[in-house]
């Protein structure tokens, strides 16, 4: 549960006040789903055939391992699936017992789930014990609210809750990708996006532009008409007396793209009159600072899914 927490940490509050609903969302016709991966905040059930005093319930361990009545050692669970993880805990109580059969069940799936929040009917976290679409999980939880805009943001931690397959570590949270929408797009089907679990999803009430670095406000500036940059670091309060205006920083993600495009400006010269003051985009980052892009998508996304750990969880 600690290592789940350690994620979620970087989330600041910017949605106090909303209510949320959770639900587990089951599986499609035909059973349980055979690759499912056992992540962290899991329960499982485990039992021994003719042997009750083996039978358990036990969670994950932050390391990922789970420790057994009279087993060899701590057994590996995390990015496991139930058939693979039987087998392992056969071979090892083969040191006590003759031909042993064990039997394996996640009774609680806790760590393969998926945030949504912001300008929905129903933010929360959904837990999912399979891939799903992005539109799909915007139906979850209602869909966008009146008073959404008309963009979206991912964010996808590396992941913090999700199992990468064949994976025998835990995730890797520095890295992750941050993900931007036109909600109609993804309404229509023309834009889409296979969800991971652990991906936080955030409606936005207006189109914003991210702003971050030595600005006096740093954060989102929300917009209701085209701004230019100039416009836009006005907006956040304007430059600090540290920032360095000869190297200012767009980034833009390209069309249908998870790749970002970067765009350097001197603002001396758009002064000047010797180069123009672009217009920007909405979901547009600017960066006053030096810092390295992952730094920067890291302060957008504390900024954007702030809050999401803290969310009030109801299970259906």
């Amino acid at each position: 549960m600690n290592a789940v927490r350690v994620i979620f940490s970087i989330f600041i509050a910017v949605l106090a006040g909303q209510t949320a609903i959770s639900a587990q969302v089951p599986l499609p016709a035909g059973g349980k789903d055979e690759h499912y991966r056992i992540g962290y905040m899991d329960v499982l059930e485990i039992s021994v055939f003719r042997h009750s005093d083996l039978n358990i319930r036990v969670g994950i361990n932050p390391d990922g391992t789970i420790v057994l009545p009279r087993a060899t050692k701590p057994i590996q669970a995390y990015c496991r699936t139930e058939r693979e993880l039987k087998a392992i805990i056969e071979e090892d109580y083969k040191s006590f017992l003759k031909n042993p059969y064990v039997n394996v069940v996640v009774v609680e799936q806790r760590s393969q789930s998926y945030g949504v929040m912001g300008a929905v009917e129903k933010p929360g976290n959904f837990f999912v014990n399979r891939r799903i679409p992005l539109l799909e999980l915007l139906s979850f939880a209602g869909g966008p609210n009146k008073e959404a805009g008309s963009r979206l943001l991912v964010a996808r931690l590396g992941s913090a809750a999700a199992c990468r397959l064949g994976a025998e570590s835990a995730p890797n949270p520095e890295k992750f990708e941050l993900m931007n929408f036109k909600i109609r797009d993804v309404q229509e089907g023309k834009r889409n996006l296979v969800m991971e679990p652990g991906d936080v999803v955030s409606v936005l009430e207006s189109d914003s532009i991210f702003v971050y670095g030595s600005v006096k406000e740093q954060g989102e500036v929300r917009i209701k008409e085209p701004r230019t940059l100039r416009q836009i670091i006005a907006a956040a309060g304007g430059f600090a007396d540290s920032a360095k205006k000869d190297s200012v920083r767009v980034f833009r993600q390209k069309p249908d793209s998870k790749d970002w495009e970067e765009f350097v400006y001197n603002i001396g010269d758009i002064e000047k009159g010797k180069v123009d003051d672009p217009f920007l985009m909405p979901s547009d980052i600017v960066a006053v600072s030096l810092d390295k892009f992952q730094a920067i998508l890291k302060k957008v996304t504390d900024g954007v899914t702030g809050g999401f750990g803290n969310l009030p969880i109801l299970i259906k």
